[in-house]
C-alpha cells in the first residue's frame, strides 16, 4: 500500500527534531553534523539568532498581502541586491526552477521586445542542472529526469561544457541566450574553468545575446563571494537565485539589467507567493549577516582550510578518493567507490552528506560552520575512508 507521503524521494530513516549551528539533532538525542545544509540551502546554519527572531517577528504581525500591494520587505531587499551586484532590478519567487523559468522567460522576451522575436532558444550545457519543472528538465537535458514525461520542451540546446569552441558552433539565428552555472553542483561539482565565464560573455556580446547564470546553488556566499561570478572580471545580463538566499526558508530571485527588466511591464510574469513580507524579511536578515565586513573573507578563509584537509586525506586514501573539486563550501569527493555507499557511511559517522552526479559526494556546510566542526567532519569523512581502503584490501 502507498504512503499517504509520496514516496518520490530516497530518504534515509533519521528525522530531526532541532537544530543549532552546524548540528542537528534527533529525538532520541542523537546529533548530526550537517554538512549538506539542505543541499546548500540553510546558509546561516540552524536556529540563527538573526535569522529565527526576524522571522518570528514578522509572522507576528503579517505573513502574506500579495503583489497586489506594496511589500516594503521585498523593495529593501531588491534595493539591497542592487547596491551590491551588477543587478538594476529584482522579480522575487519561490524557489531554483521558478527563478530559472523566469530567467529563461526574460531572456526570451528581451529579445522579442528587441525586435528579434525569431531568437528563443537557450544554450545550456552537458550536466547542468536547473530544476524540476517540465521546461527545466529540458534545459538540464539528463535523460533520467525526461524519462517519462513525454516530449522535452522545445527551445533548449546542449552543448559539453567548458567548451567554447563547442558553444559558439551552437549559436544560430533563433539563439537567444546562453544560461550556465559557475560551478555544476548536481553534475559533480564541476567548476567553470579559467577564461570560460568570460569566454562566454564574449560570445553573448559579439552574437547580441543575453548571459544567465543560474547561481541558485552558488550564489549566497557559498563560494566567499556573494555571487560565484564576482571571482572574475565578468557580469550576466540576468541571473537566478534560491537555496542560501533565505536560510532554509523558501525564496527565490531573479537579477537583471536595465535593459531586461524593462520589458516585464505589468501582466508579463508574477507570482503568488514570490517576495512575501515573510519571505523578504527572511532574505533581508540573511543579508545582515552576510554584508557584515568580516563575514565572506572569513567563509574564504575557513574553507580554504577546509579544502587543505580534504586534500590530505585524499592523498591518504587514494584508492577511495580520486580529487577533490569545488570552491569555498561548495566542495566535491571524486570517489572510487558508490557515492551513495560512501554517503551512509557518512551518515552511520554522524556526519550529513549529499550525493552528486559523476560519482561525487558533495560537501554543502553552512557558511558558519566553524574550524573545529570541519576538522570534526574531516575525522569522520576519514573513518569512512578507512572503512572502504580496507575492504579494498581484504577484497585483494
Amino acid at each position: 500500500m502507498i504512503p499517504a507521503l509520496m514516496p518520490n524521494y530516497n530518504r534515509a530513516d533519521v528525522a530531526f527534531e532541532r537544530g543549532e549551528g552546524a548540528w542537528l539533532f534527533t529525538a532520541d538525542g542523537r546529533r548530526f553534523l550537517d554538512f549538506g545544509a539542505g543541499i546548500a540551502t540553510s546558509s546561516l546554519g540552524h536556529g540563527h539568532p538573526v535569522l529565527t527572531s526576524a522571522i518570528a517577528e514578522q509572522a507576528a504581525r503579517v505573513i502574506h498581502v500579495s503583489n497586489l500591494y506594496r511589500v516594503p520587505q521585498a523593495e529593501t531587499l531588491a534595493a539591497r541586491f542592487v547596491e551590491n551586484s551588477f543587478a538594476d532590478s529584482v522579480f522575487f519567487c519561490n524557489s531554483g526552477a521558478e527563478a530559472n523559468e523566469g530567467m529563461v522567460k526574460m531572456i526570451r522576451k528581451a529579445q522579442a521586445e528587441a525586435g528579434h522575436p525569431e531568437r528563443w532558444r537557450i544554450i545550456c550545457f552537458d550536466g547542468a542542472f536547473h530544476g524540476r519543472t517540465l521546461a527545466m528538465i529540458s534545459a538540464t537535458g539528463n535523460a533520467n529526469y525526461l524519462k517519462g514525461y513525454g516530449p522535452p520542451v522545445d527551445g533548449f540546446d546542449h552543448v559539453p561544457f567548458n567548451n567554447l569552441n563547442a558553444l559558439r558552433d551552437a549559436i544560430g539565428p533563433e539563439t537567444a541566450g546562453i544560461i550556465v552555472e559557475p560551478i555544476q553542483g548536481e553534475g559533480g561539482i564541476r567548476s567553470a574553468n579559467e577564461g570560460f565565464l568570460q569566454g562566454l560573455r564574449a560570445a553573448c556580446d559579439e552574437f547580441g545575446l543575453l548571459l544567465g547564470l543560474d547561481e541558485v546553488q552558488t550564489g549566497m556566499g557559498r563560494t566567499g563571494k556573494l555571487f560565484a561570478h564576482q571571482w572574475t572580471t565578468m557580469t550576466p545580463d540576468v541571473m537566478s537565485l534560491a537555496k542560501g538566499i533565505g536560510g532554509g526558508f523558501p525564496m527565490g530571485a531573479v537579477l537583471t539589467t536595465e535593459a531586461v527588466a524593462k520589458n516585464m511591464r505589468p501582466g508579463t510574469h508574477g507570482t503568488t507567493f514570490g517576495g512575501s513580507p515573510l519571505a523578504c524579511t527572511a532574505g533581508n536578515a540573511v543579508l545582515d549577516v552576510m554584508l557584515q565586513p568580516d563575514f565572506l573573507p572569513d567563509v574564504e578563509r575557513r574553507a580554504a582550510m577546509l579544502r587543505t584537509q580534504l586534500e590530505a586525506l585524499a592523498r591518504d586514501f587514494p584508492s577511495v578518493i580520486q580529487d577533490v573539486r569545488g570552491h569555498g563550501f561548495l566542495l566535491g569527493l571524486k570517489l572510487s567507490v558508490p557515492n551513495t555507499d560512501m554517503q551512509a557511511a557518512c551518515l552511520g559517522a554522524g556526519l550529513l552528506t549529499v550525493a552528486a552526479g559523476d560519482n561525487v559526494l558533495r560537501l554543502a556546510p553552512p557558511l558558519i560552520v566553524s574550524v573545529s566542526d570541519c576538522e570534526a567532519a574531516v575525522g569522520m569523512l576519514r573513518r569512512a575512508a578507512a572503512h572502504f581502503a580496507e575492504s579494498k584490501v581484504a577484497a585483494q
